[in-house]
C-alpha cells in the first residue's frame, strides 16, 4: 500500500465538443486504475440542471436516473462509478447546480451571511469547493475525482470551472485537470480533425484553465501527427495526449488507458508514489466477456425508447448493464429487442413480441402503454416464456393475473384507474398524503429495504444459489426501491390460492416484495418490487438476472 499523503489530491474531468462524450466512464476508469494501485478514491459528479436531484426528470431527457442505496436519485454516471469501483455511492457523490443554489439561498434566508450581498462568486463557488472538500474528509480520500457535467463553453456550468480554477490556484501541486474531447473523422474526409478539440481547449484557457491531459475520443487511436497538432495548439506535451477509441465494451477503457501509462503519469504529476495497479481480476473479467456461446433474444417491453425519430437505450441503462453482467457470466450473447408497449395495445402481443427467449417489463409510470405491458405479462405466462417484471413489471403482472386467472376483469393499479373495484395495486398510505400536497421530489419509497424470502420458493433458491442473501441465517435480502404504489395485501390470499406465490415481504412494513409462479407451473415467471438492476456489478452480477438469463438460455 502506498504511504498516505497528508493532503488530498484532486482530479477534475471535463468534456469538450459534444455531450455524452464519455466523461463518466473515463472518470470511473481512472478511479479504478488508481484504486487498483492502492489509493483511496472518492468520485463526485456535478450536474448542470436546476433539479435538486434526477428523480423528477423524464428518463428520455437525461437517461435512467440511477438509484443509490441511501435513496439518492442520481445521474447514470454514479452507477458507472459503482460498477467500476464496486462501492456504493450516495448523496455526497452527486450534486446539481440546483442543490448548490438552494443551499446558498436557504443560508441567505437564515441570515447566515451576516447581511452581505450574496453573489455567485464567491458564494456559489465556495459551496462547490466545500462539497468537494467535505467528501474528501468523509471518505478519507487520497484522491477525489470531480466530474464536471455538460460541455466546456456552456453557460450552465461556468461556476464549476471557476471553482476548478480557484482550487488549482490555491493548491497548484494538488490539482490536475483532464479534458475529454471528441476528435471526429468525417466520412467525406477520411482523417481525424483536431480543430474542435483545439477550440474546446481554447475555451478552457479563456476560463483560466490549462488541462494537464487531453483524452481524445474517436473511432480509432489518435496517430502521432494528430497528437503533434494538439500538442502544438493546446500548449501541451504530446505524451499527455491519450487516446480513448471506440471499444466493444466500456469495461475495456481502464486497460486501454493503463496501456498508455495514464495512471503512472497522473501519479507523477500529483507527486504521489507510482504503484502498478493490480488489474488481474479486471483483465480476467474483460476476457470473460468475449467467451460467449449461444445467442438468445430478450424482448424489453417498455415505453421510454423513442426520442424524436431515434431510439436510445439510456432510459433503461441500469437494466441493460445488468443483462450484460449476467450474460457474460453465463457465457451467453444476448440480443435485446426493444418493444414499444403501445404497439402491443394496437396490434396484440403475439404479432409484436413474437417468440423471444425471454421477456422483461421494466420500470414505468402512468397509464400510457400500461395495457400493452399487461398483455406482455399475460403472453409470457400463457406461452411459458421466461418473464422478469421489475417494479411496474411486477405490478402489471399482478394485474394480468387478477384479470386472467382470478376473474377480476376490471383489476388495475389505482395509478391508472382510481375507480377500479379490484385495485390489486394501490397507494402506499403515506404516498397519498404526499401527492395531495404535490410533494413529488425525493418522496417515493427510495433506497435499500430489507426483505425476508420465503423458504421453498424460486426466489429463495436464486438468492441461495448465488450467495445473494444479506443474512443467510434468516433469509434476509435487500433491494433498492423507487416507487409509490404497492401490491394490495387485501388480495394476497386470492393470489396464493390461485398459484401466484408471494415469495418475499419487507421486514419493516410487511409489503410484498417478490411474486412468482412455481417451477412446476412456469420455467421462470418472477416479479420484484425492488430494482435488482441497480445493484448489479460487472464482477458481481445480480442473482435474479443470472437465473433469468439461465432460464432463457435453457429454452434456447
Amino acid at each position: 500500500m502506498p504511504t498516505r499523503k497528508k493532503t488530498t489530491k484532486y482530479i477534475f474531468v471535463s468534456g469538450g465538443v459534444i455531450s455524452g462524450i464519455g466523461k463518466g466512464t473515463t472518470a470511473a476508469s481512472i478511479a479504478l486504475l488508481l484504486k487498483s494501485a492502492g489509493y483511496k478514491i472518492a468520485p463526485i459528479k456535478f450536474e448542470n440542471y436546476l433539479n435538486i436531484d434526477a428523480g423528477t426528470i423524464n428518463p428520455i431527457e437525461h437517461g435512467d436516473p440511477f438509484l443509490c442505496e441511501d435513496g439518492t436519485e442520481t445521474d447514470m454516471d454514479i452507477g458507472t462509478y459503482e460498477k467500476f469501483l464496486n462501492e456504493d455511492m450516495g448523496e455526497d457523490n452527486f450534486v446539481t447546480i440546483g442543490k448548490i443554489y438552494k443551499t446558498v439561498i436557504d443560508r441567505e434566508r437564515r441570515f447566515e451571511y451576516n447581511g452581505e450581498d450574496v453573489e455567485a462568486i464567491p458564494y456559489i463557488t465556495d459551496e462547490i469547493i466545500g462539497r468537494i472538500e467535505i467528501l474528501a474528509k468523509k471518505k478519507k480520500a487520497d484522491i477525489v475525482i470531480i466530474e464536471l457535467g455538460g460541455t466546456a463553453g456552456e453557460y450552465q456550468n461556468i461556476f464549476y470551472y471557476e471553482a476548478s480554477r480557484m482550487m488549482t490556484l490555491k493548491k497548484p501541486e494538488d490539482v490536475i485537470h483532464i479534458h475529454v474531447s471528441y476528435v471526429p473523422t468525417p466520412g467525406h474526409l477520411g482523417e481525424p480533425k483536431t480543430k474542435p478539440t483545439q477550440l474546446s481547449v481554447r475555451t478552457l484557457n479563456s476560463m483560466g484553465i490549462q488541462p494537464d491531459f487531453i483524452i481524445t475520443r474517436g473511432e480509432k487511436y489518435l496517430d502521432q501527427r494528430r497528437k503533434d497538432r494538439l500538442a502544438l495548439f493546446c500548449n501541451m506535451h504530446d505524451d499527455d495526449i491519450i487516446s480513448s477509441p471506440d471499444l466493444p465494451s466500456v469495461y475495456e477503457i481502464p486497460l486501454v488507458l493503463h496501456k498508455q501509462g495514464l495512471d503512472r503519469k497522473i501519479l507523477k504529476k500529483l507527486g504521489l508514489k507510482v504503484v502498478t495497479p493490480n488489474l488481474k481480476e479486471w483483465i480476467k473479467f474483460v476476457e470473460s466477456t468475449k467467451n460467449t456461446k449461444n445467442e438468445i433474444e430478450i424482448a424489453i417491453v417498455g415505453k421510454y425508447f423513442d426520442t424524436g425519430e431515434y431510439q436510445l437505450k439510456d432510459s433503461y441503462a441500469a437494466l441493460f448493464d445488468a443483462i450484460d453482467h449476467a450474460s457474460w457470466k453465463k457465457s451467453v450473447v444476448v440480443k435485446t429487442r426493444w418493444v414499444d408497449a403501445e404497439r402491443i395495445e394496437k396490434d396484440g402481443a403475439e404479432k409484436i413480441i413474437g417468440k423471444p427467449n425471454g421477456i422483461i417489463v421494466p420500470i414505468g409510470w402512468g397509464e400510457r402503454g400500461a395495457e400493452g405491458m399487461i398483455k406482455a405479462a399475460s403472453y409470457a405466462r400463457e406461452n411459458k416464456v421466461p418473464y422478469l417484471g421489475l417494479c411496474y413489471g411486477m405490478q402489471l403482472a399482478a394485474v394480468s393475473y387478477a384479470r386472467d386467472v382470478l376473474g377480476f376483469k376490471d383489476a388495475n393499479t389505482v395509478e391508472n384507474d382510481k375507480k377500479s373495484k379490484h385495485p390489486v395495486i394501490y397507494f402506499i398510505p403515506t404516498q397519498k398524503e404526499l401527492l395531495e400536497k404535490k410533494a413529488y421530489g425525493g418522496t417515493m419509497r427510495l433506497g435499500g429495504w430489507d426483505a425476508l424470502v420465503k423458504k421453498g420458493t424460486r426466489a429463495f433458491e436464486i438468492y441461495n444459489k448465488y450467495n445473494g442473501f444479506k443474512n443467510k441465517s434468516n433469509s434476509l435480502t435487500s433491494e433498492r426501491h423507487r416507487h409509490r404504489y404497492e401490491f394490495n395485501n387485501k388480495y394476497a390470499n386470492d393470489f396464493e390460492k390461485a398459484g401466484f406465490t408471494i415469495s418475499a415481504r419487507s421486514v419493516k412494513e410487511n409489503l410484498v416484495e417478490i411474486m412468482e409462479l412455481p417451477k412446476i407451473t412456469h420455467p421462470f415467471y418472477l416479479g420484484t418490487q425492488g430494482h435488482p438492476e441497480y445493484k448489479s456489478r460487472p464482477l458481481l452480477p445480480h442473482p435474479i438476472f443470472l437465473e433469468f438469463i439461465e432460464a432463457c438460455a435453457s429454452k434456447y
